[in-house]
C-alpha cells in the first residue's frame, strides 16, 4: 500500500515527530510510505519538501497578518489560532497521484489551505486525518481551553476578543462543515481525551473516530545501562519540550512544586537535580528562582541524545496544562523513567496512578510536589520503572501502531 503522510514539518514539533516515526514504522512493516512537508529538517529520503522558501514564507506571513488584523493588531494569541487560508498545492504532485491513502497530520502555518483540503477530499482517495490538537474540530483554535463554542459552530471567539456570533471563527467553522460534508474523512485521535472533545464538536460528532496513540521506537528509548536504581544522594528529574517557556507547558507549576518541597524541608536544594531540554526565548528570566540544582542542555533534535537524557533520570515530569498525548512521557517511560503529570488530558491514557507514575490533581502544585516526592523517595523505584517500560512496550511499539493504522487504511 502506498501511503502519503502530510505534515507541516518532518521533525520539528510533537506532531511532526509522531508522523515521522509512523512513516518509518509503516515502511518497516512492508508498506510504501512517504512524507510531504513544507519544512524538511531530516536527511530521510522518504521525506519530500514542497513549495519554495519564498512561497512558504509568504503563505505563513500572509496568514498571520490576517489573524493579526482580526485580533485588533494585537500579538496576543497570534499563534494559538490558524485559519488555513493559504497553503501549497499538492494534489497534482506525483507522490499524491501515486498514493493509495492520503494521511493528514498537523497541516497549519502555510502547509495546506482549507481549499486544498477540499481538493484532497474531492480526489476520491482514501483520506485519514490524525488530530494532534483540537484545530480540525474547532473554528480556528488549537486548544479551546474553557471555551465550548465549537460544540455549536463557534463565534464570539475569546482568542479574537470578539462579541460577534459571525466572527472569523464562525466563518471558518462553516467552511470546515462544508468541506467535511463532501466526503468521508476517517478521523483519528491520539488519545481518548481528544476523541471525547472531538465527539462534542458539531464538526466531528457524526463520524466514527478511532483512537490510536503515537508510536515510539522501543529499541531506541530503552533503559540501557544505567545506575539510577542505586542509592544516591541526588535524584534527577527530566523535563523537555520544543518550547520550555510556553505557558502551556506549565513550568511555573514545577518550580512551585519544588519550592514547596524545599520550604517544607522534605528535600534539600542539592538533593534533587532538574534536567531540562528544549528552547527558551529569554533564559535570564526563565531560569530565575529555580529552587534546586538544574542543568539546561538546550534544544536537542537527535533522538539518541534525548534517550540518553532519560537514562540519566529517575523520573520524567510533564506539568503541562494540557497534552493531547504526551510524547515525552512515553519516551521517558520507555527508558524506565516513572512519569509525573497532571490528571487532566491525554496523559491519563499513559500514566496509571501509583503503578507507573503519579497523576496529580489539575493545577495543584502541592499535589504535584507530593507526586515528585513519592516517586523519587517513597515508591518502589524498581517496580515503577519496570511497569513504565512494560506500558510503553505493550501499547506504543511501532509494529502495533502501524498495524492499527493499516486496519484504518484498509477500511471501506
Amino acid at each position: 500500500m502506498k501511503i502519503l503522510l502530510i505534515n507541516t514539518s518532518d521533525i520539528r514539533g510533537g506532531a511532526a515527530i509522531a508522523a515521522f516515526r509512523l512513516m518509518n514504522d509503516l515502511n518497516a512493516n512492508g508498506q510504501q510510505a512517504k512524507m510531504m512537508v513544507r519544512e524538511k529538517l531530516s536527511d530521510n529520503d522518504n521525506v519530500v519538501q514542497v513549495g519554495g522558501n519564498l512561497a512558504n514564507r509568504w503563505n505563513f506571513l500572509a496568514e498571520r497578518t490576517r489573524i493579526f488584523a482580526h485580533n485588533r493588531f494585537s500579538r496576543k494569541n497570534l499563534f494559538d489560532v490558524s485559519i488555513a487560508d493559504r497553503g501549497l498545492s499538492v494534489v497534482n504532485h506525483p507522490l499524491f497521484r501515486d498514493a493509495d491513502v492520503i494521511h493528514l497530520h498537523w497541516i497549519n502555518q502555510g502547509m495546506l489551505s482549507l481549499k486544498e483540503i477540499g481538493r484532497i477530499i474531492a480526489s476520491g482517495k482514501k483520506v485519514v486525518w490524525t488530530m494532534h490538537d483540537m484545530w480540525p474540530f474547532t473554528g480556528i483554535c488549537h486548544h479551546a481551553w474553557d471555551c465550548d463554542h465549537y460544540e455549536n459552530g463557534c463565534g464570539r471567539c475569546p482568542f479574537l476578543g470578539s462579541d460577534s456570533p459571525k466572527d472569523l471563527s464562525a466563518q471558518l467553522f462553516k467552511k470546515k462543515q462544508l468541506i467535511y460534508s463532501s466526503a468521508g474523512i476517517q478521523f483519528v485521535c491520539v488519545s481518548r481525551w481528544l476523541a471525547d472533545k472531538a465527539g462534542q464538536s458539531a464538526l466531528t460528532s457524526g463520524p466514527t473516530i478511532d483512537v490510536i496513540p503515537n508510536t515510539i521506537d522501543t529499541a531506541l528509548f530503552s533503559p540501557g545501562e544505567n545506575n539510577r536504581h542505586q542509592h544516591q544522594r541526588c535524584k534527577t528529574i527530566v523535563m523537555g519540550a520544543a518550547r520550555l517557556d510556553h505557558p502551556i507547558k506549565g513550568f511555573d507549576y514545577l518550580k512551585r512544586a519544588l519550592q514547596i518541597l524545599v520550604d517544607e524541608k522534605r528535600i534539600e536544594q542539592d538533593s534533587v537535580k532538574l534536567l531540562l531540554f528544549g528552547s527558551v526565548k529569554q533564559p535570564a528570566s526563565f531560569f530565575q528562582e529555580i529552587p534546586v540544582t538544574y542543568e539546561h542542555v538546550g534544544q536537542i533534535v537527535d533522538e539518541k541524545e534525548i534517550a540518553d537524557l532519560y537514562t540519566r533520570a529517575d523520573a520524567v515530569v510533564v506539568p503541562s496544562l494540557y497534552e493531547t498525548f504526551g510524547q515525552t512521557l512515553t519516551e521517558g517511560m520507555g527508558c524506565g523513567c516513572p512519569a509525573i503529570s497532571f490528571d487532566n488530558s491525554g496523559q491519563t491514557d499513559i500514566i496509571t496512578h501509583r503503578q507507573n507514575g503519579y497523576l496529580a490533581r489539575y493545577k495543584d502544585a502541592h499535589d504535584l510536589a507530593e507526586g515528585i516526592y513519592w516517586t523519587l523517595f517513597e515508591a518502589d523505584s524498581h517496580m515503577l520503572s519496570e511497569n513504565a517500560r512494560e506500558k510503553v512496550v505493550t501499547h506504543y511499539s511501532g509494529g502495533q501502531i502501524a498495524e492499527k493504522y493499516m486496519q484504518v487504511y484498509s477500511r471501506k
